[in-house]
């Protein structure tokens, strides 16, 4: 495995894999890596002919200056988790190689997906630095195929939204969550819980299970369902930042389960901030939390029904913006919209 530093240095690798007509698979990180990361790895070592695993925890995304200083960081660690499972390049560059002096633009998805649940608990600012870091992180290493976790739902929609919009010849593969053995959706924050908080935590899994229970026997108000997940936090202490019932794709809320619909939460358990979901179908409700409900959900940037074919489609709604001002950060100035 390499581990490479800028970009000139990643491109400079692929490019003769590319030239060669080989699968690159991406699988992007912040690092902090548990079997949640390492099953989207494997995944992409199983499809891919070269895999790239970036590493790189984005400054822009965090809401809370807190928040990014106590993210875990262990660079050796991931290094030798991603060398034993089999990847190619590590590509693992500073915050002044992505966001260089001078750096101005920034990219935004512009629909309501983004202005609900994540984005209302964390601002706008956060889907921004999202949606440019993942952009700058697709075109530095142009892959055939980016790999996603589930339990970042919403992420996930803003992404194909992203890639859709803006044309990117990649094709988005989600996973399904990796749980630990009591349910706990694996998360790089868990290290950060304290033993008791760390049972408390138990309080996001306990949530969906319940609700999952009474609507596969059969209820379908989501405020009924929504009540049940609250009060199964609420055994537990935990208040919840927000918790709904919403259209999978969409993020758009849901009165009934007329439809699949996805349940999220994000809670708060000590100042360790947690996500979480489950996917409720009509007929049956299953959990999105292990490798063997199924496997990764493919959707193509350029083709298929899913994909608007030129910039003007219905729900188009990406926007670039450009400031002059010189930052490590995105800028917050006007959107400048694409338009056909």
């Amino acid at each position: 495995m390499r581990t490479l530093r800028s970009v000139g240095e990643l491109r400079a690798a692929l490019a003769p894999h590319r030239r060669a007509g080989a699968t690159i698979g991406l699988v992007p990180t912040m690092g902090a890596l548990h079997e949640g990361h390492l099953s989207l790895i494997r995944r992409a070592r199983e499809r891919c002919d070269v895999v790239v695993v970036s590493l790189f925890v984005n400054p822009s995304q965090f809401n809370e200056r807190s928040d990014l200083e106590r993210y875990p960081r262990s660079e050796e660690r991931d290094a030798a988790l991603t060398a034993q499972a089999g990847v190619d390049v590590l590509f693992a560059p500073s915050v002044e190689e992505v966001y260089p002096p001078g750096f101005a633009t920034s990219v935004e998805v512009l629909d309501v997906t983004t202005a609900r649940l994540e984005g209302e608990a964390r601002g706008a600012a956060h889907f921004r630095g999202v949606c440019t870091v993942v952009t700058k992180l697709l075109c530095m290493t142009q892959p055939d195929v980016a790999y996603f976790g589930q339990k970042d739902a919403q992420q996930v929609v803003v992404i194909r939204r992203l890639v859709t919009d803006l044309n990117l010849p990649v094709r988005i593969e989600t996973c399904p969550t990796v749980r630990e053995p009591d349910g706990l959706a694996m998360s790089s924050r868990n290290a950060l819980l304290d033993p008791d908080e760390r049972e408390r935590a138990l309080a996001l899994p306990a949530a969906l299970r319940a609700a999952a229970e009474l609507s596969g026997a059969g209820e379908r108000s989501a405020e009924v369902l929504l009540q049940t997940a609250g009060d199964g936090l609420a055994r537990f202490g935990v208040e919840p930042e927000y918790l709904a019932i919403v259209d999978p794709d969409t993020f758009a809320a849901l009165h009934r389960l007329d439809r699949p619909a996805l349940l999220v939460l994000a809670a708060r358990v000590g100042d360790v901030r947690l996500i979480d979901n489950a996917l409720l179908e009509p007929a049956a409700v299953e959990t999105v939390s292990t490798e063997a409900q199924g496997g990764c959900r493919e959707r193509h940037g350029r083709s298929g029904d899913q994909t608007p074919d030129h910039p003007g489609a219905p729900g188009f709604g990406i926007a670039v913006t450009g400031s002059s001002r010189s930052t490590h950060r995105q800028p917050q100035g006007e959107p400048i919209t694409c338009s056909a």
